[in-house]
Protein backbone atom coordinates (compact mmCIF):
# COMPACT_ATOMS: atom_id res chain seq x y z
CA UNK A 1 0.00 0.00 0.00
CA UNK A 2 1.50 3.32 -1.12
CA UNK A 3 0.01 6.09 1.02
CA UNK A 4 1.55 8.68 -1.29
CA UNK A 5 -1.06 7.83 -3.92
CA UNK A 6 -4.00 9.10 -1.83
CA UNK A 7 -4.87 12.41 -0.15
CA UNK A 8 -4.29 12.77 3.57
CA UNK A 9 -6.67 10.92 5.88
CA UNK A 10 -7.58 14.21 7.56
CA UNK A 11 -8.64 15.67 4.23
CA UNK A 12 -10.58 12.55 3.28
CA UNK A 13 -12.33 12.54 6.64
CA UNK A 14 -13.32 16.18 6.19
CA UNK A 15 -14.70 15.44 2.71
CA UNK A 16 -16.65 12.37 3.91
CA UNK A 17 -18.16 14.35 6.75
CA UNK A 18 -19.15 17.28 4.50
CA UNK A 19 -20.63 14.88 1.92
CA UNK A 20 -22.66 13.06 4.58
CA UNK A 21 -23.84 16.28 6.25
CA UNK A 22 -24.43 18.20 3.02
CA UNK A 23 -22.89 21.21 4.71
CA UNK A 24 -19.43 22.57 5.44
CA UNK A 25 -20.74 24.22 8.61
CA UNK A 26 -22.25 20.99 9.94
CA UNK A 27 -19.05 19.08 9.11
CA UNK A 28 -17.01 21.74 10.93
CA UNK A 29 -19.16 21.34 14.06
CA UNK A 30 -18.91 17.53 13.93
CA UNK A 31 -15.13 17.55 13.61
CA UNK A 32 -14.65 20.55 15.91
CA UNK A 33 -12.75 22.59 13.31
CA UNK A 34 -13.50 25.77 11.37
CA UNK A 35 -15.65 26.11 8.25
CA UNK A 36 -12.53 27.30 6.40
CA UNK A 37 -10.60 24.16 7.43
CA UNK A 38 -13.28 21.89 5.95
CA UNK A 39 -13.33 23.91 2.71
CA UNK A 40 -9.54 23.79 2.49
CA UNK A 41 -9.47 19.99 2.99
CA UNK A 42 -12.13 19.46 0.33
CA UNK A 43 -10.26 21.65 -2.16
CA UNK A 44 -7.08 19.70 -1.44
CA UNK A 45 -8.80 16.37 -2.20
CA UNK A 46 -10.32 17.78 -5.41
CA UNK A 47 -6.95 19.16 -6.50
CA UNK A 48 -5.16 15.88 -5.91
CA UNK A 49 -7.85 13.84 -7.68
CA UNK A 50 -8.23 16.49 -10.39
CA UNK A 51 -12.03 16.47 -10.32
CA UNK A 52 -14.92 18.30 -8.71
CA UNK A 53 -16.49 16.39 -5.83
CA UNK A 54 -18.87 18.93 -4.27
CA UNK A 55 -20.84 21.83 -5.71
CA UNK A 56 -22.71 24.62 -3.97
CA UNK A 57 -26.47 24.08 -3.62
CA UNK A 58 -28.38 26.73 -1.73
CA UNK A 59 -26.84 27.05 1.73
CA UNK A 60 -25.27 23.61 1.51
CA UNK A 61 -23.35 21.39 -0.89
CA UNK A 62 -24.28 18.57 -3.25
CA UNK A 63 -22.23 15.65 -4.54
CA UNK A 64 -21.13 15.18 -8.12
CA UNK A 65 -21.14 11.64 -9.52
CA UNK A 66 -17.45 11.29 -8.72
CA UNK A 67 -18.03 12.73 -5.28
CA UNK A 68 -20.86 10.28 -4.58
CA UNK A 69 -18.68 7.31 -5.50
CA UNK A 70 -15.83 8.49 -3.30
CA UNK A 71 -18.14 9.39 -0.41
CA UNK A 72 -19.76 5.92 -0.44
CA UNK A 73 -16.35 4.21 -0.44
CA UNK A 74 -15.01 6.43 2.35
CA UNK A 75 -18.12 5.93 4.48
CA UNK A 76 -17.70 2.17 4.23
CA UNK A 77 -13.97 2.41 4.94
CA UNK A 78 -14.24 4.75 7.93
CA UNK A 79 -17.10 2.61 9.23
CA UNK A 80 -14.86 -0.45 9.17
CA UNK A 81 -12.09 1.48 10.93
CA UNK A 82 -14.50 2.59 13.67
CA UNK A 83 -15.82 -0.95 14.01
CA UNK A 84 -12.31 -2.39 14.24
CA UNK A 85 -11.16 0.16 16.82
CA UNK A 86 -14.32 -0.38 18.89
CA UNK A 87 -13.80 -4.15 18.80
CA UNK A 88 -10.22 -3.85 20.06
CA UNK A 89 -11.25 -1.32 22.71
CA UNK A 90 -14.10 -3.54 23.89
CA UNK A 91 -11.68 -6.48 24.14
CA UNK A 92 -9.28 -4.33 26.16
CA UNK A 93 -12.10 -3.36 28.52
CA UNK A 94 -13.25 -6.94 29.09
CA UNK A 95 -9.94 -8.78 29.31
CA UNK A 96 -8.54 -9.25 32.83
CA UNK A 97 -6.22 -6.54 34.08
CA UNK A 98 -2.74 -8.02 34.33
CA UNK A 99 -1.03 -7.15 37.61
CA UNK A 100 2.47 -8.11 38.73
CA UNK A 101 3.20 -8.08 42.46
CA UNK A 102 5.85 -9.52 44.74
CA UNK A 103 5.18 -12.94 46.25
CA UNK A 104 5.03 -11.54 49.77
CA UNK A 105 2.63 -8.75 48.89
CA UNK A 106 0.36 -11.12 46.98
CA UNK A 107 0.24 -13.82 49.65
CA UNK A 108 0.14 -11.73 52.80
CA UNK A 109 -1.67 -8.52 51.83
CA UNK A 110 -3.43 -8.60 48.47
CA UNK A 111 -5.06 -12.04 48.43
CA UNK A 112 -6.61 -11.73 51.92
CA UNK A 113 -8.29 -8.52 50.67
CA UNK A 114 -9.05 -9.34 47.04
CA UNK A 115 -12.62 -10.43 47.83
CA UNK A 116 -13.29 -6.85 49.01
CA UNK A 117 -12.24 -5.53 45.61
CA UNK A 118 -14.41 -7.99 43.68
CA UNK A 119 -17.37 -7.33 45.96
CA UNK A 120 -17.16 -3.66 45.04
CA UNK A 121 -16.09 -4.08 41.39
CA UNK A 122 -17.45 -7.46 40.24
CA UNK A 123 -17.02 -6.64 36.54
CA UNK A 124 -13.26 -6.01 36.76
CA UNK A 125 -11.39 -9.27 36.29
CA UNK A 126 -7.78 -9.47 37.48
CA UNK A 127 -4.88 -11.69 36.46
CA UNK A 128 -2.46 -11.52 39.40
CA UNK A 129 1.07 -12.74 38.65
CA UNK A 130 3.40 -12.98 41.67
CA UNK A 131 7.07 -12.44 40.83
CA UNK A 132 10.05 -11.05 42.69
CA UNK A 133 11.72 -10.11 39.40
CA UNK A 134 11.52 -6.52 38.16
CA UNK A 135 9.63 -7.27 34.96
CA UNK A 136 9.20 -4.98 31.95
CA UNK A 137 5.55 -3.95 32.30
CA UNK A 138 5.04 -3.04 28.64
CA UNK A 139 7.00 -5.91 27.11
CA UNK A 140 5.38 -8.48 29.39
CA UNK A 141 1.89 -7.03 29.02
CA UNK A 142 1.22 -5.82 32.57
CA UNK A 143 -1.21 -2.98 33.28
CA UNK A 144 0.04 -2.31 36.81
CA UNK A 145 2.68 -3.49 39.25
CA UNK A 146 3.38 -3.40 42.98
CA UNK A 147 7.11 -3.61 43.63
CA UNK A 148 9.39 -3.42 46.66
CA UNK A 149 12.30 -0.98 46.69
CA UNK A 150 13.12 2.72 46.69
CA UNK A 151 10.56 3.67 44.03
CA UNK A 152 13.22 4.84 41.57
CA UNK A 153 12.76 2.79 38.40
CA UNK A 154 13.65 4.45 35.10
CA UNK A 155 10.76 5.06 32.74
CA UNK A 156 8.04 4.19 35.27
CA UNK A 157 5.61 6.33 37.21
CA UNK A 158 5.59 5.26 40.87
CA UNK A 159 3.21 5.98 43.73
CA UNK A 160 4.17 5.14 47.32
CA UNK A 161 1.78 2.53 48.69
CA UNK A 162 3.15 1.54 52.09
CA UNK A 163 6.32 1.71 54.13
CA UNK A 164 8.35 -1.47 54.42
CA UNK A 165 9.37 -1.32 58.05
CA UNK A 166 11.00 -4.29 59.79
CA UNK A 167 8.79 -5.88 62.42
CA UNK A 168 10.00 -8.84 64.46
CA UNK A 169 7.11 -11.20 65.25
CA UNK A 170 6.43 -14.44 67.08
CA UNK A 171 3.38 -16.30 68.36
CA UNK A 172 2.02 -15.04 71.72
CA UNK A 173 3.95 -16.37 74.71
CA UNK A 174 6.81 -17.87 72.69
CA UNK A 175 9.40 -15.25 73.62
CA UNK A 176 9.47 -11.91 75.44
CA UNK A 177 10.87 -8.83 73.67
CA UNK A 178 13.67 -8.41 76.24
CA UNK A 179 14.62 -12.07 76.00
CA UNK A 180 15.16 -12.45 72.26
CA UNK A 181 18.87 -13.26 72.35
CA UNK A 182 18.70 -15.43 75.47
CA UNK A 183 15.99 -17.76 74.22
CA UNK A 184 16.48 -20.97 72.29
CA UNK A 185 13.69 -20.07 69.87
CA UNK A 186 15.02 -20.25 66.26
CA UNK A 187 14.83 -17.52 63.62
CA UNK A 188 13.30 -18.00 60.18
CA UNK A 189 14.51 -15.79 57.32
CA UNK A 190 13.26 -15.45 53.77
CA UNK A 191 15.99 -16.18 51.23
CA UNK A 192 15.47 -13.02 49.16
CA UNK A 193 15.08 -10.59 52.07
CA UNK A 194 18.76 -10.00 52.80
CA UNK A 195 18.19 -6.45 54.13
CA UNK A 196 15.93 -7.69 56.93
CA UNK A 197 18.39 -10.35 58.07
CA UNK A 198 21.21 -7.79 57.95
CA UNK A 199 19.22 -5.43 60.18
CA UNK A 200 18.40 -8.19 62.69
CA UNK A 201 22.06 -9.22 62.82
CA UNK A 202 23.39 -5.66 63.18
CA UNK A 203 20.83 -4.96 65.90
CA UNK A 204 22.25 -7.91 67.88
CA UNK A 205 18.93 -9.75 68.06
CA UNK A 206 20.32 -13.21 67.30
CA UNK A 207 21.79 -14.98 70.30
CA UNK A 208 24.93 -17.10 70.09
CA UNK A 209 23.01 -20.32 70.66
CA UNK A 210 20.00 -19.51 68.53
CA UNK A 211 19.52 -21.46 65.32
CA UNK A 212 18.60 -19.73 62.06
CA UNK A 213 16.79 -21.25 59.10
CA UNK A 214 16.44 -19.94 55.57
CA UNK A 215 13.16 -20.59 53.76
CA UNK A 216 12.03 -19.75 50.23
CA UNK A 217 9.13 -17.43 51.03
CA UNK A 218 7.87 -15.27 53.87
CA UNK A 219 4.72 -17.39 53.86
CA UNK A 220 6.76 -20.43 54.87
CA UNK A 221 8.41 -18.48 57.68
CA UNK A 222 5.08 -17.18 58.94
CA UNK A 223 3.56 -20.67 58.90
CA UNK A 224 6.33 -21.88 61.20
CA UNK A 225 6.10 -18.81 63.44
CA UNK A 226 2.30 -18.86 63.80
CA UNK A 227 2.52 -22.39 65.16
CA UNK A 228 4.99 -21.26 67.84
CA UNK A 229 8.03 -22.61 66.03
CA UNK A 230 10.17 -19.51 65.98
CA UNK A 231 10.70 -15.83 65.22
CA UNK A 232 10.76 -13.96 61.91
CA UNK A 233 10.92 -10.41 60.56
CA UNK A 234 8.55 -8.85 58.02
CA UNK A 235 6.97 -5.59 56.96
CA UNK A 236 4.21 -4.69 59.42
CA UNK A 237 1.74 -4.36 56.54
CA UNK A 238 2.26 -8.03 55.74
CA UNK A 239 1.65 -9.22 59.30
CA UNK A 240 -0.93 -6.67 60.50
CA UNK A 241 -3.79 -9.15 60.03
CA UNK A 242 -1.99 -11.76 62.12
CA UNK A 243 -1.23 -9.21 64.83
CA UNK A 244 -4.79 -7.88 64.94
CA UNK A 245 -6.15 -11.43 65.11
CA UNK A 246 -3.81 -12.32 67.97
CA UNK A 247 -1.91 -14.97 66.03
CA UNK A 248 1.33 -12.99 66.28
CA UNK A 249 2.79 -10.29 68.49
CA UNK A 250 5.26 -7.56 67.49
CA UNK A 251 8.51 -7.77 69.45
CA UNK A 252 10.53 -4.98 67.80
CA UNK A 253 10.18 -2.55 64.91
CA UNK A 254 12.24 -0.09 62.86
CA UNK A 255 11.77 1.93 59.67
CA UNK A 256 14.48 1.55 56.97
CA UNK A 257 14.94 4.83 55.15
CA UNK A 258 13.57 5.05 51.60
CA UNK A 259 12.28 1.51 51.16
CA UNK A 260 8.69 0.53 50.65
CA UNK A 261 6.06 -0.90 48.34
CA UNK A 262 5.21 1.18 45.28
CA UNK A 263 2.49 1.06 42.64
CA UNK A 264 4.16 1.20 39.22
CA UNK A 265 2.93 1.79 35.69
CA UNK A 266 4.03 3.55 32.53
CA UNK A 267 3.43 7.32 32.35
CA UNK A 268 0.41 8.49 30.39
CA UNK A 269 -3.35 8.21 30.48
CA UNK A 270 -4.58 5.22 32.50
CA UNK A 271 -7.69 3.28 31.58
CA UNK A 272 -10.66 3.73 33.88
CA UNK A 273 -10.26 0.17 35.22
CA UNK A 274 -6.59 0.73 36.08
CA UNK A 275 -7.51 3.99 37.83
CA UNK A 276 -10.11 2.12 39.88
CA UNK A 277 -7.65 -0.58 40.93
CA UNK A 278 -4.94 1.96 41.80
CA UNK A 279 -7.38 4.05 43.83
CA UNK A 280 -8.65 0.97 45.66
CA UNK A 281 -5.11 -0.10 46.60
CA UNK A 282 -4.32 3.35 48.01
CA UNK A 283 -7.59 3.58 49.94
CA UNK A 284 -7.33 0.06 51.38
CA UNK A 285 -3.96 0.57 53.02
Amino acid sequence: MDWREIPSLSALRAFECAARAGSFSQAARELNVTHAAIAQHVRAVEAELRTTLLVRQGRGVALTDAGARLADTLSDGFGQIISGVKSVRDDAETRPLSVTVTHNFAENWLMPRISQFWAKYPKIALSIVPSNKLVDLRRDGFDLGVRYGDGKWAGLETTHLLAADYTVVAAPGVVEPDNLTRSDVPWFFEDDHHEARKWVTQAGMIGETQKTFNVTTLGMALSAVRSGGGITVASSALVVDDINAGRLVALSQTQPEGLGYYITHYPGVLSNRVKILKSWLLKTI
